[in-house]
């Protein structure tokens, strides 16, 4: 194990022990610096922490952060595998919205997070749908991973629940 790594293991620790205790602040610092240790040298811990931010803005009731985060984590993710299970893992946090009514709040500000996951046609795809999904538009994509058209179809077989 080099350097990097195991000071991304450490500050991944104190991450979970920081949310733990609830102080929910110095988790998200300690996620960001494992995040900047691992973004290219370590992808699946990249994975794992984005993910992990994705619980922590969840707990403060920042949903629009979770998917941001959800998204980053696909994007960059280092094995077939993993993009499944982040879809998955992006698919309950976008059930949770839909459930406490919040899935509207993606149809605005979302043009960064869009730009940044622009290079894999097929999630910028997803995610633009998604937008236009929570403007309350019809959307009608065909994806080549099922496991988007799935989590779409799902959220639009409740769209008589409000957004």
């Amino acid at each position: 194990m080099n350097e990097s790594e195991r000071m991304a293991l450490i500050l991944f620790r104190e991450a979970l022990e920081a949310e733990n205790a609830r102080d929910l602040e110095r988790a998200k610092r300690k996620l960001d610096k494992v995040m900047e240790l691992t973004r290219k040298k370590h992808p699946e811990l990249y994975f794992e922490a984005c993910f992990r931010l994705a619980d922590v803005f969840i707990q403060e009731d920042n949903y629009r952060g979770a998917v941001k985060c959800a998204l980053r984590a696909i994007y960059l993710a280092p094995s077939r595998e993993l993009y499944l299970r982040g879809i998955k893992m992006l698919g309950d946090v976008l059930f949770m919205m839909k459930r406490e009514g919040r899935l509207r709040e993606l149809g605005e500000n979302m043009e960064a997070t869009l730009g940044l996951i622009k290079n894999d046609e097929e999630l910028h795809r997803f995610a633009s749908a998604l937008v236009r999904l929570a403007r309350g538009e019809e959307v009608a994509e065909n994806f080549s991973v099922k496991e988007f058209g799935e989590v779409i179809e799902k959220l639009r077989e409740s769209r008589r629940e409000p957004f």
